[in-house]
């Protein structure tokens, strides 16, 4: 990797590195967005504190923070994950209507546990540790990455 590449792009050499697997990649594809949902749809149930905030408010300040990590690594994946976030948001905003609080914890436990049952069975057929594992920067690079090889499937840069 050439010294001068930006921190993003040394991220996803380094990621891609334990992701070359086909199989493992295309697990990747669905249970990374799947967990990122699950992840905000848990934070979603949290109670927010008084009654300045709404339900969603955990979700909202953890989606702000990771959208400021991704979006002074590149600006397109960041405006990228802008976007991603706000269609997971709407997602979770209308299941929590929808379902309620205690049934939207339920689903999305459900789909965080299925998801990363998924993500280990990659990781074996792989025959490789998760990258998480020696960093856990590597838990916001994955969802980076995926929206990266999109990028790259429609001709864009990032």
């Amino acid at each position: 990797m050439d010294a001068t590449a930006r921190p993003i792009d040394r991220w996803f050499a380094s990621y891609s590195g334990d992701h070359r697997n086909p199989t493992k990649q295309a697990i990747h594809v669905v249970a990374v967005p799947a967990i990122a949902w699950s992840v905000i749809a848990l934070l979603w149930c949290i109670p927010a504190p008084g009654t300045l905030f709404k339900p969603g408010f955990w979700a909202a300040l953890a989606m702000f923070t990771a959208w400021c990590f991704y979006y002074r690594a590149s600006r397109r994946l960041g405006l990228g994950m802008a976007a991603a976030f706000v269609l997971l948001a709407g997602l979770t905003h209308a299941l929590y209507r929808a379902l309620g609080p205690t049934d939207l914890l339920w689903l999305a436990l459900g789909v965080f546990v299925l998801a990363w049952i998924a993500q280990f069975l990659g990781h074996k057929i792989e025959g490789r540790k998760p990258s998480f594992l020696t960093d856990l920067t590597y838990l916001l690079i994955g969802p980076a990455w995926v929206l990266a090889n999109l990028y790259r499937r429609l001709g864009w840069t990032y």
